[in-house]
């Protein structure tokens, strides 16, 4: 019997995955590439994401079902695939794998860069559709243009009079850099910018048309000479305008500022006018505070329930249907607004008057502070930070744990018996955190790790690296601290 004859005997249920010569070609939608044939198939895609893994890999667990999600959604527009380095080492070496899973994105066969867009299947989806095709579409009607506009994210056009033009060039080339985060699309007519006012050589910056509205333009001209560093500036500095909608894809971009978020019921693809009712609300209250380093944001607040609740105690059911706003400023420091969010936006004004005042106090995650701390481990809560950690007249040594940390569990002990060894020293605090139960400052990079707080030295914590034993502990203290540290009620020498 012949493979074509034999495959037909075969249910179509049992086709989800055929092997031959060892090469598996499909499972699902997520194609299946190994040593065999990772060059011949890889080489037939235009564009491809391969995930490179390890059957034993918590995290490759934890992306498996995003990943399969993603490959069905793109079908047919980008192809997904997957590498298991176990079984393919020589794919996975040639390729510099050396942690998991590692996505790489692939064009032609060729390695073409390392993917670094969100691990969800919608992130996956939005970012890999920005992948697909040409770095710049062209243009060749105002339909085409209209078109490529009229679109979630916002578009970068350019217009050039011809083929051979240098800054079409130019452009190409920024595109090629920057295909990963904007959408390019380019025309060498001219006439199709006239109803936009071009009238030279222009690059246009459009910006989502749901979030047009009268307090800032909606399409910006680029007037200087086109570089990849020139547009890449001009874009970074106005492609969101005066207040995004904050999304889980650019919240890395937009949180790197002082900024000021509306939380609501926003869903601009069901309800656009309801959307920017409050945005609206928001950015005329904002229009009178532009000048004064603050940035504003809308955002949808089921995308951040977890992070509202982890970071301002905001349960799923809390606010009604009034925006929840909150401030974060570079420094990590929170605050929110108590006032309900009136519909002529006055408590949003005077929220804002008191913000830059400096008469708000700040939001602060803490549990509440202990009536007894006579320990001989100190217990710290956000509350107490500044008061036990940050203290003057003290060296303090603090590790920040999490409860269900088998290696705090661990040093506990340890971490005792160090903390009695040295509690007649009247210079020295040994004092612990649960860093699940409260906000840490920053400088701390959390968790779990142990932190020492030198009394002359408090905004320079340094980060604990040396073994975890008690002999380990005091020898560190005895070299790091300000005061001669008194072990067991006697004063050793250094």
């Amino acid at each position: 019997i012949n493979m074509a004859s034999f495959l037909l005997l075969i249910p179509a249920f049992m086709l989800s995955v055929v092997i031959f010569s060892g090469a598996v070609v499909a499972r699902g939608d997520v194609l299946e590439l190994g040593d065999a044939d990772f060059d011949y198939l890889a080489a037939e895609h235009e564009t491809m994401l391969v995930k490179f893994y390890a059957p034993w890999c918590g995290h490759c667990k934890k992306l498996a079902p995003d990943f399969e999600t993603a490959a069905s959604r793109l079908k047919g527009t980008v192809p997904l695939a997957k590498v298991d380095c176990t079984a393919s080492p020589d794919t996975c070496g040639r390729f510099g794998v050396t942690g998991y899973p590692t996505l790489k994105i692939f064009r032609n066969g060729e390695d073409s860069s390392s993917y670094d867009g969100p691990r969800s299947a919608d992130g996956i989806v939005h970012y890999m559709k920005k992948q697909a095709g040409p770095n710049s579409v062209t243009m060749r009607s105002e339909a085409d243009v209209e078109a490529f506009v009229n679109h979630f994210d916002a578009s970068v056009v350019g217009f050039f009079s011809g083929p051979d033009s240098a800054q079409l060039a130019e452009f190409l080339k920024a595109a090629g850099v920057m295909r990963d985060h904007f959408r390019f699309a380019h025309t060498i007519n001219m006439t199709l910018g006239l109803k936009h006012g071009v009238d030279t050589e222009s690059v246009l910056l459009f910006r989502p048309p749901r979030l047009s509205g009268k307090f800032e333009e909606s399409v910006l001209r680029f007037t200087e000479t086109i570089t990849t560093h020139t547009l890449r500036r001009f874009i970074r500095d106005n492609i969101f305008g005066m207040c995004p909608h904050l999304t889980n894809e650019n919240r890395d971009k937009l949180k790197g500022q002082d900024l000021l978020t509306a939380y609501y019921d926003l869903d601009y693809l069901r309800n656009p006018k309801g959307s920017n009712y409050w945005r609206n609300r928001v950015m005329k209250v904002g229009y009178q505070f532009a000048s004064q380093g603050l940035s504003f944001a809308v955002a949808n607040r089921r995308d951040f329930v977890d992070e509202l609740e982890e970071e301002f105690g905001l349960g799923a059911s809390d606010g009604g249907d009034l925006p929840f706003v909150t401030i974060r400023t570079q420094q990590g420091f929170k605050y929110t607004m108590r006032e309900e969010f009136t519909r002529d936006g006055k408590s949003l004004e005077r929220f804002l008057e008191d913000y830059f005042a400096g008469r708000l106090k700040r939001y602060i995650k803490s549990e509440p502070i202990p009536e007894k701390n006579k320990g001989p481990v100190k217990v710290v809560v956000a509350e107490s930070f500044e008061e036990i950690v940050n203290d003057p007249e003290k060296d303090v040594l603090i590790e920040f744990y999490a409860p269900w940390c088998g290696h705090c569990k661990s040093l506990e002990p340890k971490y005792k018996e160090l903390a009695e060894q040295l509690y007649s020293d009247p210079n020295i605090v040994i004092a612990k955190m649960d860093a699940t139960a409260n906000d840490v400052p920053q400088g701390f990079d959390v968790f779990p790790t142990i932190y020492f707080a030198r009394a002359d030295k408090k905004d320079q914590p340094k980060r604990y690296e040396g073994a975890r034993e008690v002999k380990d502990f005091i020898k560190y203290l005895k070299s790091e601290a300000s005061h001669i540290p008194v072990v067991s009620g006697v004063r050793e020498d250094l």
